[in-house]
């Protein structure tokens, strides 16, 4: 019990952090590219949000991904699309430096829920190298719950990164 209170302090102090700090910023981590679920999402939460610049990267191509932000009445001059990411890990690490660059200190990173705990655990290590903070926005779904490996594998990833400047992806698999 005693080594749990330092952690559950962190955590709450964390938490109370966010709850006080307004976001600059919105990250879109893009879903798939047969349906536009994230970021039909996002439009709309975009619209409650007006002036934040909304990043997406990866997801549905760009031709569709304007398409549902224009139907919706987004500016697409708040639109930063950002197609460099393969997976989860490099959709952070491609976006980081240029949040960083802006002085953007926190943000809203919107995921489907079922990739919300693998995206946070990538979050707190990559977006947090930089000081950026985040609060996460699920987008509803009926998937299950991505397999605990899964945020484990990648959180060591964006560890080594942190560390090397490697995401663990190689350059031939890169888009």
């Amino acid at each position: 019990m005693v080594l749990a209170l330092p952690l559950l302090m962190w955590l709450g102090y964390k938490e109370a952090q966010n709850n006080y700090t307004q976001p600059e910023a919105v990250i879109v981590l893009g879903g798939s590219t047969k349906n536009l679920e994230r970021e039909k999402f996002t439009a709309k939460f975009a619209t409650r949000h007006p002036n934040l610049p909304i990043w997406i990267s990866g997801g549905s191509p760009p031709t569709y991904t304007k398409r549902v932000f224009t139907k919706a009445g987004i500016d697409p001059k708040r639109l930063h699309l950002d197609y460099e990411a393969v997976d989860t890990v490099t959709n952070f690490t491609t976006l980081v430096d240029d949040l960083q660059a802006r002085g953007i200190e926190n943000v809203y990173l919107i995921t489907s829920d079922f990739h919300m705990r693998r995206a946070c655990v990538i979050g707190e290590i990559v977006l947090g190298s930089r000081g950026i903070k985040f609060q996460p926005i699920p987008v509803p779904s009926e998937t299950s719950p991505e397999p605990i490996e899964k945020s484990i594998r990648d959180g060591a990833r964006a560890l080594l990164w942190v560390a090397t400047g490697y995401t663990g992806v190689d350059e031939k698999h890169k888009r």
